[in-house]
């Protein structure tokens, strides 16, 4: 990043916490980046998500709730003195139990952009994040496994014999509002698509877009209140289909990048650091 928090240039890397030994992250940092560092006596480096994890680079404490997304980082020691490394803290709530380990500067992202931010913001994932902001803090989130059980269903359960491939943007926007409206019945509603795929020779593709429906549909009413308009921060194709997943329901939904918000969240970690540090964030590259 420039000091004007413009993209100079990046680099990607399947290089992570699952396959990484906490002296490992170092080295696979410095295969990314080295040429970088040319130079330069120190870089700033700020890392968000799972390097802070317990099992990751070294760990970086949660912060609970209700604080602001970006708080205190942990200055990581390193082998190699041109690296100034932080890691970031994820965020925790205690009732009821709950945590998130990234999701916090995407969210830090959005708010630097829109500093007056009130209301819900909805981060659909594996395991998908609801945050409400009040006052420019998160007051409390909830974490829903819906990505996750999707998976699960759809490959290891009887309903793989079912929803193996394929799409029904119909069938979808119906089951949508089924799991709203009957969130209560949602594992016994379930079972219907193996019924269905046997006495009715439902199409595959029709039942895959339903069990996606109604795991969403019951995800977000029990995550959203009345009067609620969610901003959906995420990739492309997950967010547009939460967002045509509140169009069923007749909710009022924005969209807004997350790879965007997470550069932006991790700019807006960096002038923290630096002014808690007293380093000139203007006159570094991050």
């Amino acid at each position: 990043m420039s000091p004007a928090d413009v993209v100079l240039d990046q680099r990607r890397s399947d290089q992570g916490m699952g396959g990484l030994a906490p002296d490992a992250f170092e080295p696979a940092l410095l295969t990314l980046v080295a040429d970088w560092l040319e130079g330069r006596d120190t870089t700033d480096v700020v890392i968000c998500g799972m390097a802070g994890a317990r099992q990751g680079w070294q760990e970086a404490p949660y912060q609970a709730v209700p604080c602001a997304p970006v708080g205190p980082s942990v200055a990581v020691k390193t082998r190699d003195p041109r690296l100034n490394v932080h890691l970031l803290a994820g965020l925790c709530q205690n009732e009821p139990a709950d945590v998130m380990r990234g999701e916090e500067t995407q969210i830090a992202g959005y708010m630097a952009q829109n500093p007056t931010v009130s209301g819900v913001l909805c981060l659909p994932g594996t395991h998908s994040k609801w945050a409400r902001i009040t006052g420019g803090k998160v007051t409390g989130f909830t974490t829903a496994m819906t990505g996750e059980v999707f998976s699960l269903l759809s490959k290891k359960s009887v309903l793989r014999f079912n929803t193996a491939d394929g799409w029904d943007d119909d069938a979808f926007a119906r089951a949508v509002r089924e799991g709203a409206q009957r969130a209560d019945a949602l594992l016994t509603t379930l079972f219907s698509l193996r019924a269905g795929g046997l006495l009715a020779d439902v199409p595959a593709g029709a039942s895959r877009a339903r069990l996606s429906g109604l795991l969403i549909g019951a995800e977000c009413a029990s995550c959203l209140r009345p009067g609620d308009a969610p901003v959906i921060i995420g990739d492309e194709k997950l967010g547009a289909l939460y967002h045509s997943a509140f169009n069923a329901m007749g909710i009022s939904s924005a969209l807004a990048d997350g790879d965007g918000l997470t550069r932006a969240g991790l700019c807006a970690a960096h002038r923290v650091i630096a002014s808690r540090t007293g380093v000139d964030s203007t006159g570094v590259d991050k």
